[in-house]
């Protein structure tokens, strides 16, 4: 066990190396000039030079690749070039917004897909079956930004339960908290609950036709135990690696979610630090995302040992 992790997390260092140097290569391909997005509309050349100096963008592009290398391991991602605060700051601020939302999505995602799996899978071919695969159809084939809008009309204009945008922080009011995420998180748990019950419909169906679930069910054990102890337990390492990739893909692509909903996010974040050639938000964010996602792979694999002990040798 401890022989895996080590070499799980000595292979972080080479791959956050190459995702680091892929985005900032990628950003510095982009057209335009940032010294000339922040000089504003007279566009005075002192100030121009100036600003290419603070910001080393007047240095090859290696050395201002070394630059940034160089802050990052003493834990400074650089400061905005629009709003002049530090990257790490911002990232602290936008990333718990999104961190909450995909928290709450991904649980009500489990909660509506692995049960609707397990049924679908032990009810094949009756009404339960049909009826769970064509949520799981409505659930993959509906658009975000459609669902976000019906549901906002339906909670908010119509019944007036729920507010129809805005965020507040659970440590301000958790109950408010909980009132402005419900909407946007069913709306990107929606989609995943539909892929989650794909994917345990058919590993639940794989494993019932194993030769030790039939030795179960010849022990006389009750049918709940079969499939809750001895058949669930195994179908649930590929929606282990599914959940962990889900949750890693919530934290960059609920951009659209959070304009729906007005959240101020992560996905924000990222899109206006884009359209402002915001290089050093740019590279914060996708080596923040690249890390997180890392994490949730090395913790899925860390459960693949804990739920199938056969993997531990």
């Amino acid at each position: 066990m401890l022989n895996f992790l080590a070499k799980r997390l000595a292979q972080l260092i080479p791959t956050l190396f190459f995702v680091s140097l892929l985005i900032f290569s990628l950003q510095h391909l982009l057209p335009g000039d940032p010294a000339l997005v922040m000089a504003g509309e007279e566009r005075d050349p002192a100030v121009i030079a100036q600003i290419r100096a603070q910001y080393h963008l007047d240095q090859p592009i290696p050395l201002q690749y070394a630059y940034w290398v160089k802050g990052v391991l003493m834990g400074d991602f650089g400061e905005s070039l629009r709003s002049k605060m530090p990257v790490l700051a911002l990232i602290a601020q936008k990333l718990p917004v999104t961190m909450q939302i995909a928290g709450m999505a991904i649980v009500i995602a489990f909660l509506i897909g692995i049960p609707a799996g397990i049924i679908s899978a032990v009810k094949k071919g009756t009404a339960w079956d049909y009826g769970a695969n064509l949520f799981a159809l409505w659930g993959i084939s509906t658009p975000n930004f459609w669902l976000g809008i019906m549901l906002i009309f339906l909670f908010s204009v119509e019944l007036g339960w729920l507010p129809a945008s805005g965020y507040v922080p659970p440590a301000e009011n958790w109950r408010a908290s909980l009132a402005a995420s419900i909407m946007p998180a069913f709306v990107l748990g929606n989609a995943i609950a539909a892929i989650l019950m794909r994917h345990t419909r058919s590993a639940m169906l794989q494993v019932l036709e194993s030769d030790y679930v039939r030795t179960a069910r010849a022990k006389g054990l009750s049918e709940r135990t079969v499939i809750l102890k001895h058949a669930m337990r195994n179908a649930l390492t590929p929606i282990i690696t599914l959940g962990a990739l889900e949750l890693g893909t919530l934290l960059s692509g609920a951009v659209l979610t959070e304009q729906i909903f007005s959240i101020p996010g992560f996905g924000k974040l990222i899109v206006d630090a884009v359209f402002n050639r915001d290089y050093a938000v740019v590279q914060g964010v996708v080596l923040t995302t690249a890390t997180i996602y890392i994490t949730l792979n090395l913790i899925a694999d860390i459960a693949y040992i804990l739920v199938n002990p056969r993997l531990r040798g």
